[in-house]
């Protein structure tokens, strides 16, 4: 079945292009594998899915083809739009969960909201809270962390501000 989307808005793209050129640059600094953003499609046993982000690590890059990931990503992220909250809440969550996805993000620009999941031991993904500084740290890519808040800023925040914040060159 192949569904028809909507383009995406400016504050979507906006956010995607954000969030895709930090943690590019977090994860080329250190060398831990790979961001593709969209479209790039993520072949999964029973679907073929093109995630905003995607996160392969260095130990899954054989599964990175020319034009596909022939397999689950490590880390994936879902920025909402008004024709994808039943998708991307329902359907993508379901298939991520079941093809092992170690984490999935859910960024809402409309209800400014940003959800964070990571599969359990049980196979099932379970929410995960910001720190005390309102800061989310990533268990897949190592040693990252973010604020959703910047994705809230008018304007976002420039690249190398937050590269400073993360102490990358």
């Amino acid at each position: 079945e192949i569904i028809m989307t909507s383009p995406a808005s400016r504050k979507h793209q906006e956010i995607a292009f954000f969030l895709q050129s930090i943690l590019h640059s977090y994860v080329e600094f250190y060398r831990i594998g790979k961001i593709l953003g969209a479209p790039f499609q993520m072949k999964l046993p029973f679907s073929g899915r093109e995630p905003d982000i995607i996160f392969v690590h260095s130990d899954h890059l054989n599964r990175l083809k020319e034009n596909f990931l022939d397999g689950p990503a490590d880390m994936v992220v879902e920025i909402i739009s008004k024709d994808s909250v039943s998708r991307d809440r329902g359907d993508k969550f379901l298939e991520y969960e079941s093809a092992g996805i170690a984490e999935y993000w859910l960024i809402d620009p409309t209800r400014k909201q940003a959800e964070f999941y990571r599969l359990g031991d049980d196979n099932c993904y379970h929410p995960v809270l910001l720190d005390a500084e309102g800061k989310y740290h990533s268990e897949v890519i190592k040693g990252f962390w973010f604020k959703p808040s910047w994705l809230w800023q008018e304007p976002l925040p420039p690249d190398w501000e937050i590269r400073r914040e993360l102490n990358l060159p």
